[in-house]
């Protein structure tokens, strides 16, 4: 803006008034005309007083305006003589080329090109060969990058500097346009650009985004963001080819309406309302395309069409990549990502019906070739306006209300698939989890239903569940671990993991044992991967799927115990009810009760023996049982409540409660220990070495190294005991039943201990199972 400055202005003549001097000399009143006062000398009003008048006027200092005009214009310049009015002029310099980073690789193949074509010009040999090869191999990998963009590649092509604008494209396309200015309420926002023109000798509303093609155009611009001015003035053009019955072109080329506070105070919302209001209610065909980005409500201002078309490399979304990601991850490096949930392409608008067709661009953009991409466009334009040529108004209403009413699909029960959810919020995340829950259970209990309906067999509806139940745990087991590994990408922790994995598995491979260092190391990460582990975005994805487990788990082993006691039972049954067995049995309650005795004492040594000689029997098919089932019998221990009935004892009626609650505590106890880093290291170790042993033809390579793992498994099992203080309830309880064992005539002595041992055996990969008592077992 030119400088200003203030002047007065003096006026001679003490006897002429105001008015004489205003009124003009060429109609005749006498006075001084405004022209020949506007070449007076201006002079600062510095002296004094006196009864002429001074009149305090404000002067701009600057540039005569440069009008457009040339002196000799050409009545058949292209777009018509008013064309010389536009101020979108051809730039004086050629666009500097712009590389994106995927287009590396053919910057190269170019330049080879360019030094061989170089060579063969300064030594004269003929590298014609050479320079053919090179130009196929620049056209194949030219074709094989455009054909296969990634969605953030085409955000990039749709955001090139080069790329044709609005004003572009309707100047390739038209064969006379005029631009027509301004909202009627005193501005013209030049981001948005309306006008008049004709292709093929009919008239058009041609209404766009314009951004700049260089720096300075851009801010003049204002990188295409319209002001609500801008979409008033679209809008008002809107109604005037409405009135005259122009068919409507929108361009779409916004990266969003301009957010500044200035234009939110000017009613930024309002406008754009205001103008997705009335476009629904136009009679006219409207037609908008999309050349380059339409971001949110300031592409939808002028973008309500009976059809949206797009260029193959445009983009069409409500949130830019970037503040998506920076949404959604925290940071605006997870855009390719954000670019790919987004389905903001053209491809992909398509297929959800929210764009109706793709123009097609030339391999490298539309920059590449803009004379043929426009081209294109024209001939999208002609088509479908011979298509909206035939409809009424009415006609044109219903399809544009019914275009936009068919866009998206709204399904209610169906749950959220696991890769859709990671990033929803915690609480849809544990709906949708629950909804899958009770989804994959009622799905279970449907095929179980089924099953028992088309057959009668127990074994094979059991058989069937337990199918179902393992092909879901595997299945959920797969999908924590996916969850495991996200969770500690996002926390940062994945390298750590890796890197630790790597040390274990080499650790693994050795003849040696783990290194404590090594085992500080894992407990360590273990424990900060816990603590932060609320941190993770897909935290209650993760503990849902944990509890989703834990449940299945819990049916299946459940399933299993049921399974196994179904075949224990109908199996004694077998061995007991055979003749021999049963009629040895007999006898002896036969003697038994024609003994008269009242307790084991008070028989005779010869009935005594027969008794415990039928008894060792007894277990010896109870062993054969089992050992065909894959388990084996190590001890049978005696049910001391049964043992002091037997002998007319009175129990302490605690004494049973006891040793199951010592039972269950020493149970959780190991359990908590075997579940320790450093336990769990050791027996995946002892796993390992055990299984290199099996593959050796002997079977003894690595034989002191399992003794040694397995020995020190058991010591730190013992010294977790010990430490916990079960050790001296284990010792209080054995006084206890000290009285019992001694009466009962029998040792059920160590059964805590052995129970320990056994446990011990268990966490080292032993595969023996024992019973002790109903209870514990």
């Amino acid at each position: 803006m030119a400088s200003m400055s203030h002047s007065s202005i003096a006026l001679g003549g003490a006897s002429a008034s105001a008015s004489d001097y205003l009124r003009s000399s060429t109609n005749g009143v006498t006075g001084v005309s405004l022209r020949t006062l506007g070449r007076r000398t201006m002079v600062t009003a510095t002296t004094t007083r006196s009864n002429n008048l001074y009149v305090t006027a404000r002067l701009k200092k600057g540039k005569k305006f440069d009008h457009p005009w040339p002196a000799n214009p050409d009545p058949n310049v292209k777009g018509g003589v008013l064309s010389y009015l536009s101020e979108f002029k051809p730039l004086g310099d050629a666009q500097k080329p712009v590389t994106l980073d995927f287009e590396r690789p053919l910057v190269e193949l170019e330049k080879k090109i360019v030094d061989v074509k170089k060579m063969a010009d300064e030594t004269g040999l003929d590298f014609t060969e050479q320079i053919i090869t090179l130009e196929t191999k620049y056209r194949q990998a030219l074709k094989d990058l455009y054909t296969h963009l990634t969605p953030i590649q085409r955000v990039n092509i749709a955001r090139h500097p080069n790329r044709p604008t609005f004003l572009d494209h309707i100047h390739n396309i038209t064969d006379k346009f005029m631009e027509l200015h301004g909202d009627r309420a005193g501005y013209d926002d030049p981001a948005i650009v309306t006008g008049i023109g004709t292709i093929d000798g009919k008239r058009y509303m041609f209404i766009g985004h314009q951004k700049g093609r260089n720096t300075k155009e851009n801010i003049m611009r204002n990188f295409g963001m319209p002001t609500p001015h801008g979409y008033r003035k679209a809008l008002r053009m809107m109604y005037y080819a409405d009135h005259h019955g122009f068919p409507i072109v929108t361009f779409i080329d916004t990266p969003g309406a301009y957010a500044d506070l200035q234009s939110e105070e000017k009613g930024q919302g309002e406008a754009i309302a205001n103008n997705l209001r009335t476009m629904f209610g136009l009679k006219v065909p409207i037609l908008s395309i999309v050349i380059g980005e339409g971001g949110s409500g300031g592409a939808l201002a002028i973008g309500c069409a009976n059809k949206m078309l797009m260029l193959e490399n445009a983009v069409f979304y409500v949130a830019s990549p970037e503040a998506c990601a920076a949404i959604l991850w925290q940071t605006s490096k997870a855009a390719p990502e954000a670019a790919e949930k987004l389905r903001i392409t053209s491809g992909e608008l398509v297929k959800l019906n929210v764009a109706d067709g793709i123009i097609p661009e030339p391999l490298g953009g539309a920059h590449a070739d803009p004379s043929w991409t426009s081209q294109q466009i024209k001939i999208a334009i002609n088509e479908n306006m011979s298509e909206f040529g035939k409809m009424s108004g009415e006609e044109l209403l219903k399809h544009r209300m019914a275009k936009y009413r068919k866009i998206g699909v709204f399904i209610e029960g169906v749950p959220v698939e696991p890769e859709k959810k990671v990033n929803m919020k915690r609480r849809d995340t544990v709906a949708s989890t629950s909804l899958k829950l009770e989804g994959e259970v009622e799905k279970l209990r449907e095929q179980i239903l089924k099953a028992k309906e088309t057959s009668s067999e127990d074994e094979e509806v059991e058989e069937l569940s337990s199918e179902v139940l393992n092909e879901m745990i595997e299945k959920l087991r797969s999908e924590i671990d996916e969850e495991y590994t996200k969770a500690a990408k996002a926390m940062g922790l994945e390298e750590r993991l890796t890197a630790t994995r790597e040390e274990f598995s080499k650790a693994n491979a050795e003849e040696h044992l783990m290194h404590p260092v090594l085992i500080e190391k894992i407990e360590k990460l273990k424990e900060e991967f816990n603590t932060r582990l609320s941190e993770a975005p897909n935290y209650e994805t993760l503990k849902a799927k944990l509890d989703m487990l834990k449940d299945f788990s819990r049916a299946k082993a459940a399933s299993d115990a049921a399974s196994v006691k179904k075949v224990l039972d109908k199996r004694f049954q077998e061995a007991v009810n055979r003749p021999e067995v049963r009629e040895k049995v007999e006898a002896v309650k036969a003697e038994l009760a024609s003994s008269g005795a009242s307790s084991f004492e008070e028989l005779s040594d010869e009935l005594k023996e027969k008794v415990l000689m039928t008894k060792r029997e007894v277990e010896a098919e109870m062993a054969v049982v089992l050992k065909s089932i894959g388990l084996e019998l190590e001890a049978v221990k005696p049910n001391l409540k049964e043992v002091v009935a037997e002998q007319s004892l009175v129990p302490n009626e605690n004494v049973q409660e006891k040793i199951e609650k010592l039972n269950r505590e020493i149970t959780e106890k190991i359990e908590e220990v075997v579940r320790t880093p450093e336990i769990k290291s050791m027996v995946e170790l002892l796993k390992v070495e055990t299984a290199k042993a099996s593959q050796t033809p002997d079977g003894t390579q690595g034989s002191q190294k399992i003794e040694a793992l397995e020995m020190q498994i058991k010591q730190k099992i013992a010294e977790a005991l010990s430490m916990s203080g079960l050790q001296e309830k284990q010792e209080e309880l054995e006084k206890e039943l000290a009285a019992a064992r001694e009466l009962a005539g029998e040792e059920s002595d160590e059964s805590l201990k052995e129970e320990d041992d056994d446990d011990d055996e268990d966490g080292s990969g032993s595969g023996k199972s024992e019973i002790i008592n109903p209870s514990f077992a």
